[in-house]
């Protein structure tokens, strides 16, 4: 059986503010819609789904995220994640300046949780809290910008 990854969903409480930040990081929408009907509520599991949809890729077209605003059943605030927490952890992102996609979080009022560190000699990164509790990785590897 051959398996490709299409993308990672992602609920948020604001679509238009989720695509701003993920567009000022350098992702692309690649399409927008509004689902709802039988099929959605079908594959989604809840009756009456009604949601807004975004998808956005990285540059290179290799990876795809989908952003979800639902708009029926209403969405459920929970605590952000923590890194520890089982579940969906993170999503990561390598960068070519981790200084300048830092800057383009700050203006979207994201900062990191704590600090950039170093990995060893191979990469500068840092976790971030994205819009909606969203944490974000950054990764610049050593030796680009």
């Amino acid at each position: 059986m051959a398996i490709t990854l299409e993308n990672v969903g992602i609920a948020v409480r604001d679509i238009e503010a989720t695509i701003a930040f993920f567009t000022d990081l350098g992702l692309q929408v690649v399409g927008r819609d509004t689902i709802s009907g039988d099929w959605a509520d079908t594959a989604v599991g809840l009756d009456g789904n009604r949601a807004r949809i975004a998808v956005l890729t990285t540059p290179d077209g290799h990876g795809q995220i989908e952003l979800f605003e639902y708009l029926h059943p209403h969405a459920i605030e929970t605590e952000p994640t923590r890194p520890n927490e089982i579940g969906m952890h993170r999503i990561a992102f390598s960068v070519d300046d981790i200084d300048a996609a830092l800057e383009i979080a700050a203006r979207h009022g994201c900062r990191p949780l704590r600090g950039v560190a170093t990995y060893g000699d191979v990469y500068k990164l840092t976790y971030l809290r994205g819009p909606s509790g969203i944490i974000v990785m950054l990764a610049q590897e050593l030796g680009t910008a």
